[in-house]
């Protein structure tokens, strides 16, 4: 369906204010259904200099089916459903000022999904803290978001949270009833699949444990390092330094993981959490204290390295501008 004969792509021009990026083509383009991606399509005639827009919310179409997903650097989000704070002290689980739906149409394609279980069911949680949300409500935004652009996928990390209250079935069974309404739009193959073989479903990175095989086993998740987990055709490698003491420390974690995943000829997915908390007045918890120093160090790595293949990096409060810079590098 989506068909790529492309030597070589440029960055042309790039808007934020309308969540575009150009690209210039030269002796190759894009060949797509234009009923699926709004384009209209270029022929052989156009082939010299022709533009083809590419929006964030479809930038995926821009690239080949047969592109393994651990060599497309991926804008994501980390706690991608927490939104609000805990009462009376600020910066401690608010990680996001966008919706799962907003996320996504800013090129987000990575989501951190944290589930108590609760009744039989899935709240969203950080923490303690419920955030006005259950997974029915993160599922419609991503089964709506592919159904409208099914040149993309989205690797969804799902991992149980809190305490699990008057449940009478295990957190898989609860989470098999939720993929039964809707199986088509999920790939829950245990190895890294290429891109083409995930487009219009949602991937499952599986942080809770299953009696069967079922997505990229992350159940060996290290806590407040940098690890790597060695499963059968799914090798992982995570920095996920999330109690920042400093935060020099934590940018120069990010920094190496960034350069080993550009260098890396495998197929290692290298997912680079930027995320963090540092400890403020009396030990309490400061989300932004560390986001305010880590994202501007982001937003000024990516108007340098423009080309490569970084990893996926789950963010907090993430925004358009950034998610930009991250798929750019792509092309």
């Amino acid at each position: 369906m989506f068909k790529h004969h492309m030597k070589y792509v440029k960055i042309f021009t790039f808007s934020i204010a309308t969540a575009t990026v150009f690209f210039s083509c030269s002796e190759g383009v894009v060949e797509r259904d234009s009923n699926e991606t709004g384009l209209n399509p270029l022929n052989k005639s156009s082939y010299k200099m022709a533009l083809v827009p590419v929006e964030m919310n479809s930038w995926m179409a821009g690239l080949q089916d047969n592109i393994s997903i651990s060599k497309i650097s991926i804008p994501g989000t980390h706690d991608s459903g927490a939104r609000i704070d805990a009462p009376v002290v600020t910066g401690t689980a608010k990680t996001q000022n966008l919706s799962i739906a907003e996320q996504l149409n800013a090129g987000v394609r990575f989501l951190d999904i944290r589930c108590r279980h609760i009744d039989n069911s899935f709240t969203i949680h950080h923490g303690a803290i419920y955030q006005n949300l259950n997974f029915d409500d993160v599922l419609n935004a991503c089964y709506a978001f592919l159904a409208s652009h099914p040149s993309e996928t989205i690797i969804m990390s799902v991992k149980e949270e809190h305490d699990a209250s008057n449940t009478t079935r295990s957190f898989e069974s609860t989470f098999d009833s939720y993929i039964q309404k809707n199986p088509s739009k999920w790939d829950l193959g245990t190895t890294i699949p290429t891109l083409g073989e995930v487009r219009g479903k949602i991937k499952l990175l599986r942080r809770f444990s299953s009696g069967t095989s079922k997505g990229i086993n992350a159940t060996s998740w290290a806590d407040n390092t940098t690890f790597e987990i060695n499963n059968p055709g799914a090798q992982l490698k995570v920095q996920d330094y999330y109690k920042v003491s400093n935060n020099d420390d934590k940018w120069n974690g990010i920094s190496n993981l960034f350069n080993e995943a550009k260098s890396s000829s495998s197929n290692r997915l290298f997912i680079n959490f930027t995320s963090g908390y540092k400890p403020g007045i009396f030990g309490i918890p400061s989300i932004p204290t560390v986001s305010n120093a880590i994202n501007p160090k982001l937003n000024t790595f990516f108007q340098s390295n423009t080309k490569g293949s970084y990893g996926i990096m789950p963010v907090d409060f993430v925004n358009t501008e950034l998610a930009e810079l991250i798929v750019k590098t792509n092309f």
